[in-house]
């Protein structure tokens, strides 16, 4: 076991992407030391953690000394972007060995306005293949590693964003999510990470394409204030109309709320210890003012299989269309056991696909049921501690791929399917030291309601840090 991180006495200090921000602009520190100090911790981590899939230093040196050609609030504030999102200059590789790389001709929507906030991408971060599964172990390169404990993965499929802005590497990055992967590495590693409502943030043209957008864009970072500005800096750039501002949100909100919680998801129990630690929060929440009733999970146990099926819709569609997407260079036999077995799933049910998208679709109705009775709904955002990286090998049969995956990766895909906001908080830590994140969901455009409650929680709570 070894613990990382890359805390020091540099431009960077402990400060979050706002503290620096105040530091810019008090003249204490230079965007151009902040992007070098980012760099020389990114060496530093980089090769026990293996986060970084993409290096653009020098890039980020001209944009930190150039005259501020993008503005926006966090101007010169060093980042990574995830990389399945289209940077013109940078590839677009997907976690996969499966084509060759080139740049990206121009930058896609969502790049679009991740930059107009003024963040500086160092380049871009390591995730699983295709973000389909829980933990990022690339057969060829190795495994993304936690930095609490470097025998633990970091999660997924957001890997190298989540262990960078854990390690100290940047105070915030970008990562997105489609079953979890935004939720899931923000737990493993002991940070804030909300997936916003549906539409809240656009996609990339291929993402938009599907017939149910599973996936939103946000970033992981650690503390609630950045994850608040960073929407209020984005909808600057990007409004949906059909959706209510989230605006500045910074602090808690006064509204006392009746809060279920729910250790119970359509695949299992959360194990005994998470269960509890769950509880905790939920006793936490009540010392607070908060109303909280327990329930049982009100999922249908369809939609674990109803999920699955889209899951494979998406790999049988890249496995099968790939050299039609990026070109003659793509080659199946790179491909690895998951996204393959995802493959083969599909070809076989495919006939049954129309109906679940279907009912995904229609699964808003069982939160606006609870919304009926309920202002949020508290969760444990996996159900078991982090594993040990080999836990998910995606080397190893589909099957054993699969069951482990759905046993651990269990709460979170029923937001991806609702469209709602929700967010992970590191409220709790294992018996073993691990961080384990905290869930809580709203029904649809309501992230005001969860930026509020989380920064209640983290003043209440305030959560460990790697260095602290």
């Amino acid at each position: 076991m070894a613990r990382i991180d890359a805390f020091g006495d540099d431009a960077l200090g402990d400060h979050d992407a706002v503290g620096l921000v105040d530091a810019l602009r008090a003249g204490d520190v230079s965007a151009a030391e902040l992007v070098e100090a980012a760099i020389a911790r990114t060496e530093a981590v980089n090769p026990a953690l293996n986060g970084l899939a993409y290096e653009a230093f020098d890039r980020a040196r001209g944009r930190a000394d150039a005259a501020r050609p993008y503005g926006g609030y966090f101007d010169g504030v060093p980042t990574f972007i995830k990389d399945n999102v289209a940077v013109a200059g940078m590839p677009t590789m997907e976690g996969t060995d499966a084509w060759e790389p080139r740049p990206m001709r121009a930058d896609g929507a969502f790049a679009r306005v991740f930059l107009s906030t003024g963040l500086v991408p160092l380049g871009k971060t390591q995730m699983s293949e295709f973000g389909f599964s829980g933990s990022a172990e690339h057969p060829r390169i190795g495994p993304v590693r936690n930095p609490w404990n470097t025998d633990h993965t970091a999660g997924a499929s957001s890997s190298g964003a989540g262990a960078f802005v854990a390690a100290g590497v940047v105070p915030i990055a970008h990562a997105n999510d489609g079953g979890g992967s935004i939720r899931i590495p923000a737990a493993c590693n002991g940070l804030v990470g909300l997936k916003p409502t549906r539409g809240r943030l656009p996609l990339d043209e291929k993402a938009a394409q599907m017939p149910l957008h599973l996936v939103a864009n946000g970033v992981v970072s650690r503390s609630v204030r950045d994850t608040a500005a960073f929407l209020r800096e984005a909808e600057r750039a990007y409004s949906n109309p059909k959706l209510p501002p989230v605006g500045d949100v910074t602090h808690p909100g006064k509204q006392r709320l009746h809060i279920a919680v729910c250790t119970k998801s359509v695949v299992r129990e959360a194990s005994p210890e998470v269960r509890e630690l769950t509880l905790k929060a939920a006793a936490l929440l009540e010392e607070l003012g908060h109303k909280v009733t327990e329930i049982d999970n009100p999922v249908p146990a369809r939609f674990k299989d109803d999920f699955l099926l889209y899951w494979q819709f998406l790999a049988f569609a890249i496995v099968r269309g790939g050299r039609r997407m990026v070109g003659p260079s793509f080659d199946r036999t790179k491909l690895d056991n998951l996204t393959l077995g995802l493959d083969r799933g599909a070809a076989r049910s495919l006939y049954k696909l129309p109906l679940a998208i279907a009912r995904l679709s229609a699964s808003r109705r069982v939160t606006a049921r609870l919304s009926a009775t309920f202002d949020a709904v508290l969760m444990p955002t996996l159900a078991h501690e982090t594993p040990r990286i080999g836990h998910l090998d995606p080397t190893a049969p589909y099957e054993q791929i699969m069951d482990r995956l759905m046993d651990w990766v269990a709460f979170t895909p029923l937001q991806n399917a609702t469209g709602d906001p929700a967010i992970s908080l590191p409220l709790a830590e294992s018996a073993a030291g691990l961080p384990v994140g905290m869930m809580l969901s709203t029904v649809r455009g309501n992230e005001t309601r969860l930026l509020e409650l989380a920064y209640e929680l983290e003043a209440a709570r305030p959560w460990s840090r790697i260095n602290g």
